[in-house]
């Protein structure tokens, strides 16, 4: 078991574009009720399914397993909620810290978030120059809601 300590911000400039390489995802959501969400996620050639806790504060368990592409694949056409979250993953490291920037597309296009893992709930960080208002904890940003209320319908 992991666990997982998260802050997420929205960005408010391009400037994270010159860093890091663009990775795509794809993911989709068998269960999205809080504190018991699954999902299932390609990241290129690669299958994974992740099972998330309740979070209280910054923290929440999470456990992550890879699983065979194919079945990722179908998993995700035929037993996941639509739509599916398609976004690509810009991985930054700056300091000590890796920000995680989703540039998302199809039904979240627009949406562009930036999350950092922590170590600590209380672990101090630089903020980079592109990164905005934080959204922590604001479950409209959650990639889970993002499923049952896409971006482009806010």
């Amino acid at each position: 078991m992991s666990i997982e300590i998260e802050r997420k911000f929205l960005v408010k400039s391009d400037e994270w574009k010159l860093l890091g390489e663009k990775i795509f995802y794809r993911q989709g959501y068998l269960s999205t009720i809080p504190g018991r969400i699954v999902r299932v996620r390609t990241i290129e050639e690669k299958g994974y399914l992740t099972i998330k806790g309740l979070m209280v504060e910054l923290t929440r368990n999470e456990f992550e397993y890879e699983i065979p592409i194919e079945e990722a694949k179908f998993i995700l056409e035929n037993l996941c909620e639509k739509p599916i979250i398609e976004k690509y993953r810009n991985k930054i490291k700056i300091d000590d810290v890796i920000w995680e920037v989703d540039e998302f597309i199809g039904e979240n296009k627009g949406l562009v978030i930036a999350e950092v893992e922590l170590k600590t709930e209380d672990q101090k960080i630089e903020l980079p120059s592109w990164i905005g208002e934080e959204v922590t904890g604001d479950f409209r940003y959650s990639n889970s809601n993002l499923t049952k209320n896409p971006f482009t319908k806010w």
